[in-house]
């Protein structure tokens, strides 16, 4: 676990104990999850200094980038904190070793991450979190010994299934023996004593998460999410190729729209542009998308579209253009009306959790 100085914050709500916060060693069963541009050392530091498990998106660095963003995690707070990654990174192997060799508690994994990747992190006392979509997904990485798994319903923002929350979460955690941690949907302390009811034992948000202080978005991108009702994000295939929900605008209605000629030739631009990006080579990026057709069912056609998704997350989230690209979102983005501090927004989730806990137990 990281020891770094970071600023001393005084003692918040009490503690919800539960086998994640046991686990990972945070306060509070709170996870942000690893949003691409979004989740760098700034919102990880300031989840992980507020009680959370702040998480890295690292899946939009380099390896350099990354290390730079461990070191800067460190220097903010002491808190445990974890890195996301792609299991089927190019150079994943070595990110695994970057995870291990600066003792970051936490690796979670966007992807179903492979046997060998788990026991490699398990072996040097990482916590294994992965991030699951199904109830299968969350037996067979759990079989292969991964700690904690991340289940999102279909609520969630970003790639996601059809089944909603309310059915997946205690679906999975009657079929698994580790701790469920329920993404989709959550924003208060309402919907942590839900998830804790359905048999979670924690939360995970990325939507309430960049919808703080502490998001390096833009705060005019940050106004258009604030803007949105609840039926303003939609599930398009046409950003990648898979299922993913964002938020409705022109460009998504665009593409929508467009043909698979037009969907490929701009994917085929952005491909080129991600490459830039990245540092990979073209070889790299094309061992990178046989390795996605090998384990899934994409088309080659899906796994160029794949290559759109960084560049037009980058041109909302990083660049402050919403209307060049797309935005990732939940639907919970509907109930979300103001952008607090994560330590504001923490406190705030724990206070109401503690709250409807006690009130809860007037009714016995």
């Amino acid at each position: 676990m990281s020891t770094g100085p970071g600023p001393v914050r005084p003692a918040g709500p009490a503690p919800i104990a539960t086998r994640l916060t046991e686990l990972t060693g945070i306060r509070y069963p709170i996870v942000q999850t690893g949003m691409g541009f979004v989740a760098g050392a700034r919102l990880a530091a300031a989840t992980s200094a507020a009680g959370g498990l702040g998480i890295i998106g690292s899946a939009t660095m380099t390896l350099d980038a990354l290390r730079a963003a461990v070191a800067a995690v460190r220097d903010r707070t002491g808190a445990p904190f974890g890195v996301n990654l792609r299991a089927d990174a190019p150079d994943a192997a070595d990110r695994v070793e970057l995870i291990i060799r600066e003792g970051v508690r936490v690796a979670s994994f966007a992807l179903a991450p492979r046997r060998e990747q788990i026991a490699r992190l398990k072996d040097a006392g990482v916590v294994v979190m992965p991030s699951v979509g199904a109830r299968r997904h969350a037996e067979k990485v759990a079989q292969w010994g991964a700690d904690a798994v991340v289940v999102q319903g279909g609520e969630g923002g970003g790639h996601t299934g059809p089944v909603p929350t309310s059915l997946l979460i205690p679906q999975v955690a009657a079929a698994v023996d580790i701790p469920v941690v329920a993404a989709g949907g959550f924003f208060d302390g309402r919907g942590l004593v839900a998830a804790l009811a359905y048999g979670a034992e924690g939360i995970a948000m990325g939507t309430r998460f960049l919808l703080t202080t502490d998001s390096p978005v833009a705060d005019a991108v940050k106004q258009v999410y604030l803007a949105k009702s609840l039926t303003d994000t939609v599930v398009t295939t046409r950003v990648d190729g898979v299922p993913h929900r964002v938020l409705r605008s022109a460009l998504v209605d665009g593409l929508e729209r467009s043909g698979r000629a037009a969907g490929l030739a701009r994917a085929v631009r952005n491909a080129a542009a991600f490459r830039s990006l990245s540092g990979l080579s073209w070889r790299e990026m094309l061992r990178e998308g046989a390795a996605m057709r090998r384990g899934s069912e994409l088309t080659w056609g899906q796994v160029i579209m794949a290559a759109n998704t960084p560049m037009l997350l980058k041109a909302a989230m990083v660049d402050g253009r919403p209307d060049l690209g797309v935005m990732a979102a939940g639907q919970v983005v509907g109930l979300i009306d103001d952008v607090p501090s994560c330590a504001e927004l923490i406190d705030r989730i724990m206070a109401q959790a503690l709250d409807c806990l006690a009130r809860l137990r007037a009714y016995s």
